[in-house]
């Protein structure tokens, strides 16, 4: 008897039953089908016996987590469809990003992509559903999975499994396809059922269930301007070699780290290159700089400001942070605490005044915001634009119009900054641009203010919701955008991340989280920052910026 504790009371279950089977006990309990169980602090699969006492919780695909898992089931569905459907006449199929509600999937062949195949498939995934197909596991010798792999003429995760230091590894298998995947699977196609798909560009788009509604699938929303970005990225990335985690790892083994640091550098140069001097083609004179947390803005802005220069243009820097209204007139969030970020936290009315002003060629006092003690100060600092002057501004709201309503459209070239991640782990898994983010967050944060990763990772989520509701929304109203992720930081920012992400309890609620970007950083091959030049927006994160950035 394995003696549990569900929703504070004792729950008592018979040896050899698996977490399913407690599941459907109390799934009515939940807005959407349970798809993991959790054990104290340990994540389990539901097709898993019982055999841990300990506090008992499930998660659905409202959590984090059991979102992940719901889209790797869909996506193994997938995969398997398109092998029933066409075999191997699509060539190789490769999870590329994550759109919205969406996955896209590229597909070497895309002329033989046809409506009628796409329809097929997806019958095909539906029918997986309503047969309830289990999602099976099981331990193989690594030497075998690289065998198999090979035989399926899946490359990349050949060539990344040579660096797994495990002698065995987990394989997923649905029917008679086998996979492997990075992280945890739902128990059954049937706990799958909300999907659509739909052919696009070299592919297609798997739509999983609106993250507001799970009982719909998403919409074919695509952000045409992220996934131009996307595109390019991509195609740089393969065309010097290094589109995935193991073509990395190969380089860094040739002793080539450097020279993929030196090309990743260059190749950010050359872009913010050409975004100055299209300010300058433009004669544009204020520029708005926004992006999610840790994507390397104010990195960004100071580079910018030196490629204005190099094209004639003087540039300003202004964090639009100064502006925030004193701390007793931030308005509160629904839990009574104060909403920095929020745009009513910011002196709307002063800023468009400002702006106004300096447009015309005004002397203005500029004003410095103390975050000691949450009041807006004068320190004698004061700008008045010439000719050729730019100012450049970086904040959360900066592409949100209503912030900047009185300054003319003509004047205000808006740029978005993300860390959209280039690489692939491999075919079928993905790397997501939040795992950059919030590595490089928790790297940077235990560096410059003393906050544990612990700490980073509970205040993620809360930080996610703030860039749904703030950032997110505006990014396709920037004029252009610009991927600051770097193809080689994962594999340097491994050795700072790793020591912090271990000083984890076991116990703790953050610990999950803190084993999954362990055993993801487990992938790479860890690269020194000595190549790393000083201006490098990763040195925002690892130190040694040239920029006072922190």
């Amino acid at each position: 008897m394995v003696h549990l504790t569900y929703q504070g009371e004792p729950w008592e279950v018979p040896d050899g039953m698996n977490y399913r089977c407690l599941a459907e006990q109390v799934q009515h309990q939940y807005p959407a089908p349970i798809l993991l169980a959790k054990v104290g602090q340990k994540l389990v699969e539901l097709n898993k016996k019982v055999k841990m006492d300990g506090e008992l919780s499930f998660l659905t695909i409202l959590d984090p987590d059991g979102r992940k898992t719901y889209e790797r089931g869909a996506t193994m569905m997938l995969l398997r469809a398109l092998v029933h459907v066409y075999g191997r006449k699509l060539g190789v199929v490769k999870l590329e990003y994550s759109l919205g509600d969406g996955l896209y999937f590229s597909v070497e062949k895309p002329e033989e992509l046809t409506e009628e195949n796409v329809a097929q498939v997806k019958a095909t995934m539906e029918r997986y559903v309503r047969e309830d197909e289990l999602f099976g596991k099981s331990k193989m010798s690594t030497d075998e999975v690289i065998e198999l792999f090979h035989h399926h003429r899946m490359v990349d995760k050949e060539r990344l499994f040579h660096y797994r230091r495990s002698s065995t590894t987990n394989m997923y298998r649905l029917g008679n396809y086998v996979d492997y995947f990075y992280g945890y699977m739902p128990a059954s196609a049937g706990q799958v059922s909300v999907f659509d798909l739909v052919k696009m560009e070299r592919g297609v788009m798997l739509l999983l269930p609106k993250r507001t509604d799970p009982t719909v699938p998403g919409e074919l929303n695509v952000p045409q301007k992220l996934f131009a970005t996307m595109e390019r990225s991509n195609e740089w990335g393969k065309n010097i070699g290094v589109p995935t985690v193991a073509a990395l790892n190969d380089a860094i083994t040739r002793g080539e780290g450097r020279d993929i640091i030196l090309a990743s550098e260059a190749y950010q140069e050359h872009l913010i290159g050409e975004i100055a001097r299209q300010i300058k083609e433009e004669n544009r004179r204020i520029v708005m700089i926004a992006g999610p947390s840790s994507s390397g803005k104010t990195s960004f802005s100071h580079r910018l400001s030196i490629q204005l220069g190099n094209v004639g243009l003087k540039a300003h820097p202004i964090a639009i942070d100064n502006y925030f209204l004193d701390r007793e007139l931030t308005p509160k969030d629904e839990n009574g605490e104060y909403d920095f970020e929020c745009l009513e936290a910011l002196d709307i009315e002063e800023f468009n005044d400002h702006m106004v002003r300096l447009l015309r060629g005004e002397r203005v006092k500029m004003p410095t915001f103390n975050f000691k003690i949450g009041k807006q100060e004068f320190h004698g600092n004061s700008l008045a634009m010439g000719k050729g002057d730019v100012l450049v501004m970086e904040g959360i709201h900066g592409l949100n119009d209503k912030l900047s309503y009185a300054i003319p459209a003509e004047d205000n070239f808006k740029v978005y900054i993300s860390a959209v991640t280039a690489l692939n782990i491999d075919e079928h898994n993905r790397i997501p641009t939040t795992d950059n983010r919030e590595i490089r967050r928790m790297v940077r944060d235990a560096r410059t203010r003393g906050i544990s990763a612990q700490e980073t990772i509970a205040r993620w989520q809360s930080v996610r919701r703030g860039e749904e509701r703030h950032i997110f929304p505006f990014q396709e109203e920037a004029d252009v955008m610009f991927n600051s992720a770097s193809l080689y930081e994962l594999a340097v920012l491994k050795t700072f991340a790793e020591p912090l992400l271990f000083a984890i309890p076991t116990d703790a609620p953050e610990y999950p989280e803190a084993k999954r970007l362990l055993k993801f950083l487990e992938y790479f091959l860890g690269l020194s920052c000595e190549d790393v030049p000083r201006n490098s927006l990763v040195r925002e994160f690892i130190g040694g910026s040239i920029f006072p950035v922190g």
